[in-house]
């Protein structure tokens, strides 16, 4: 899982909201780790994204409660590419006065997308900085990648700032890939007694969440993908390796069905290499997608990129996985509210997507004067999405019940309500362990609470290299865990002729439980302070923030969730 550094953000800039700042709470500063490396020359080209504002966003999201509520007579009912377009699509004003706007500062080199309601543009960044008055370009470097952004936030003149939610690629520098291995010196890779295990491999998972031999897909109009987007690289030699190591017992793909980005010639990655190893060795046998770093410009964002990407292709998976998180407090609520929209774009066809929700905890930011707050991340916090949590076996040694996985990310949404669906779990958990929750200015009890369900996320096994590397841990490795066990449930699905399970949280949500294994032991870490002793939240009986409804049983959940 990937989270930036964490930074405090002066408002210096919340007195501009009313002046053209789209983003006026975006936090500007540049991580330490990124070395500045100069102002970008004038005349050098800049891609942009332009989020125009949509129509019927309240529409939008009445129809993904409809269609994603099990009890509703509209459920499975997803709508085309075409049919979202002809909701959300801008009005024609709102369409024509950007048009105007960018053509009258010389902007013509622009696509557009299905829907009409994202634009990217090529300009000079000379052209750019008299576009959005405020805006710096720079040049900034991490690790040999380089990347453009400005340093001062930007401005849009008056008369279109109505029609815009925001612009992509002036700010949100993608977050560092935290070291997913848990390497410890006193841990001896000795020989496995009989019954035991050293470590995550595809054959423990299926035994931990019951998946036989024949648990696999074999529907034609199924898929799933994973998106990446750091700069590394899952290898076909190495996916294939994992196979013939780990994969004997049950039928398998061994080669990726599409990539769609470049794959370029950068290092393997572990987190690469460990979700496209895990989801299709769980969700075996069916087609497998790679989003990777689709920004071609050093001045794209990759993560909107491929939000932007999902807005023009109308043959999709129906299951992502998405290892990748921001802090909440780091990114616009402008920026946020429209992702989330695109989020919904997505539940409306019918596609689920599943965000690791961090492996920070709780977080923590500093407010001063020794006063701390919890620090929920983005996208993990979206109510239109499915948050996966991460647990650890009791005994790290054996296939036995699990506990939480201390580093497994939850809380509760500064920005965004708490969603009807988990309002009355939220509640019955907040009631139940009243007495042992951290002290209330840590949290906001109103928002959207997260994670939704876990799965293991402790001392996985993955092929890089060519060789195998233990220890890799993180909610990147319960994602396509879980991914996985959803794409074979819409494989039974649509074998069955029903529709696939689309938004999972509102049908999750009415099976209280059922199906899934509950996680009632063991905390996540929070703030190293006096009041809360680096101690977040606390599983408990149903559902918690720390590991949602808990882990799969697969074969009782895909008896619920084929269940018409």
């Amino acid at each position: 899982m990937n989270t930036l550094l964490t930074l405090s953000i002066p408002l210096l800039f919340s007195s501009l909201a009313w002046s053209g700042y789209l983003e006026h709470d975006q936090d500007v500063l540049i991580p330490d780790d990124w070395t500045h490396a100069g102002r970008v020359n004038p005349s050098e080209a800049l891609e942009l994204t332009f989020a125009l504002k949509q129509q019927n966003t309240d529409l939008l999201e009445e129809t993904l409660r409809l269609v994603s509520d099990p009890d509703s007579a509209q459920y499975g009912k997803y709508l085309t590419l075409e049919e979202v377009s002809s909701l959300v699509r801008p009005t024609e004003l709102t369409q024509k006065v950007v048009h105007h706007w960018l053509q009258s500062n010389g902007i013509t080199n622009c696509l557009t997308v299905r829907t009409q309601d994202f634009l990217q543009c090529t300009m000079t960044a000379e052209v750019a900085e008299t576009l959005l008055p405020g805006s710096k370009f720079h040049r900034y470097i991490r690790d040999g990648h380089s990347l453009v952004r400005s340093s001062a936030p930007y401005s849009v003149d008056d008369d279109v700032h109505q029609h815009l939610d925001f612009v992509g690629g002036l700010h949100r520098l993608p977050p560092k890939g935290q070291d997913l291995r848990k390497a410890s010196s006193n841990r001896k890779q000795k020989r496995p007694k009989a019954g035991l295990h050293m470590g995550v491999t595809p054959s423990v998972l299926r035994a931990r969440y019951n998946l036989t031999a024949t648990d696999v897909g074999t529907a034609q109009n199924n898929s799933q993908a994973v998106a990446q987007f750091l700069e590394q690289y899952y290898s076909d030699a190495d996916l294939a390796e994992f196979m013939c190591m780990y994969g004997r017992s049950f039928k398998h793909l061994s080669r990726v069905y599409r990539v769609v980005g470049t794959q370029g010639a950068g290092k393997v990655g572990i987190e690469a290499s460990l979700d496209v190893e895990y989801i299709m060795s769980t969700g075996a046998n069916i087609s497998t997608w790679v989003f990777t770093n689709q920004g071609r410009h050093e001045s794209q964002e990759p993560f909107l990129q491929w939000m932007v990407l999902l807005s023009n292709m109308s043959d999709l998976p129906w299951v992502h996985t998405i290892s990748y998180g921001d802090d909440e407090d780091s990114l616009s609520t402008a920026y946020m509210m429209r992702i989330n929209t695109e989020f919904m774009k997505a539940g409306v066809r019918g596609i689920s997507l599943l965000f690791a929700s961090g492996d920070s905890g709780a977080g923590c930011k500093h407010l001063g004067k020794g006063q701390n707050t919890f620090r929920p991340s983005f996208p993990a916090s979206s109510p239109y999405v499915t948050t996966v949590g991460g647990t650890s076996f009791k005994n790290p040694f054996k296939v036995t019940y699990e506990v939480t996985d201390y580093i497994s990310g939850g809380g509760f949404s500064n920005v965004f309500k708490m969603p009807d669906y988990q309002a009355s779990a939220v509640d019955g958990y907040l009631k139940t362990v009243a007495a042992g929750l951290p002290p209330q200015s840590y949290f906001n009890t109103s928002g959207r609470a997260y994670p939704d369900m876990a799965a293991l996320s402790d001392n996985y096994w993955v092929v890089m290299n060519r060789v195998p590397v233990p220890w890799v841990s993180g909610t990147s490795a319960s994602t396509p865990v879980v991914g996985g066990m959803l794409s074979l449930i819409n494989d039974q699905r649509l074998l069955k002729g029903l529709p696939a399970l689309g938004f999972l949280n509102p049908r999750l949500y009415k099976l209280k439980g059922q199906a899934l294994f509950d996680v009632t032991e063991g905390c996540h870490a929070s703030c190293l302070d006096e009041q809360v002793q680096g101690q977040g939240f606390c599983a408990a009986p149903s559902w918690d923030p720390v590991t949602g409804w808990g882990t799969p049983n697969y074969p009782a959940l895909l008896a619920a969730l084929l269940a018409e």
